[in-house]
């Protein structure tokens, strides 16, 4: 049989992933970048071109050896971490699987091994930290009440900072508490309102004299409250970032990092793992695996018994 081609090959999988597994295009970008970076790499050890490359070019040395470049790769800051190493691994072991299932003959996937990430690698803050953090919108401008409602949001649900972002005014039920969010894939799940989030969500929204559909917009100060539109997940990024100077926070915090502070609260409080795995969205148990194992529970009822019990309703 032919040796095929890798670039055509990865155009068919990224079409793969976008038409038969749902995959949101940020998810298409990123498995392309990691591919490509790859394929750049394994052209540069071949002497080659890109397009020359074939399938038989990916073998177990090359993965070893282009491991070793991502670990003494140079990010932003430092060196890429383990969790950053492992989104280029899972693309190429996905690109494996895909070459597999459609017959072509290739590595097989299963040799393509994950490096083991530390806990300590998902960068967390004390839960001072985020007491401090929830607390530092101080005001009772529409400004300081959205900002207060976003970060109380963002750690009682557990939301994507995308999906925070797409919220609109009729998308929440503050009176039973919850709302269905659609995650990545376009998979639908519940979530729910922590008291203090409700109460924050509804002293801003008492506030709003637009008419606008957004949930979060932003807007510039004047006589008139002048809405500009939707916030962004970088526009919540720079208010995160301000609110954790004023805090005196001094570690690198994200709406992710809030994510990560809604999961660890619930399982450390007792939660069990499947649980949470459904209030994150996460469509593999393994992916939630990060955090920790738990047993089993109603959904709901491990939400109202774990979840921030420390926090008093403002």
């Amino acid at each position: 049989m032919e040796d095929k081609k890798l670039l055509p090959l990865k155009k068919q999988y990224l079409e793969y992933l976008e038409i038969e597994k749902n995959r949101s295009l940020k998810t298409l970008e990123n498995y392309n970048r990691y591919l490509t970076r790859f394929f750049n790499f394994l052209a540069e050890k071949n002497n080659q071109k890109i397009e020359q490359l074939i399938v038989s070019d990916i073998d177990q040395e090359m993965i070893r050896q282009f491991r070793i470049y991502l670990n003494r790769l140079e990010g932003r800051k430092q060196n890429l971490k383990k969790v950053t190493q492992n989104y280029y691994v899972i693309a190429l072991r996905g690109f494996l699987k895909y070459l597999t299932k459609i017959g072509v003959k290739c590595l097989p996937p299963e040799q393509v091994e994950l490096a083991k990430v530390s806990r300590n690698e998902i960068e967390l803050i004390s839960f001072n930290e985020l007491e401090r953090l929830l607390n530092a919108p101080e005001g009772k401008t529409l400004k300081d009440l959205r900002d207060r409602a976003i970060l109380e949001i963002l750690f009682a649900t557990g939301l994507r900072v995308s999906e925070l972002c797409k919220l609109n005014r009729d998308s929440v039920n503050l009176e039973r508490g919850e709302f269905s969010v659609k995650g990545k894939g376009g998979k639908i799940r519940l979530v729910f309102l922590s008291d203090t989030a409700k109460e924050a969500l509804k002293n801003y929204l008492a506030k709003r004299t637009d008419l606008e559909e957004p949930l979060f917009v932003s807007f510039k100060k004047s006589k008139k409250i002048e809405v500009l539109g939707r916030m962004t997940p970088r526009s919540v990024q720079r208010l995160i970032n301000f609110y954790v100077k004023k805090a005196g926070i001094v570690r690198h915090v994200t709406p992710h990092t809030l994510r990560h502070l809604f999961a660890t609260d619930l399982l450390q409080n007792g939660a069990d793992l499947r649980s949470v795995q459904m209030l994150l969205g996460h469509s593999n148990i393994s992916t939630t695996q990060v955090y920790t194992h738990l047993t089993d529970k109603e959904l709901r009822e491990v939400y109202e018994a774990f979840h921030a019990r420390r926090r008093k309703r403002a």
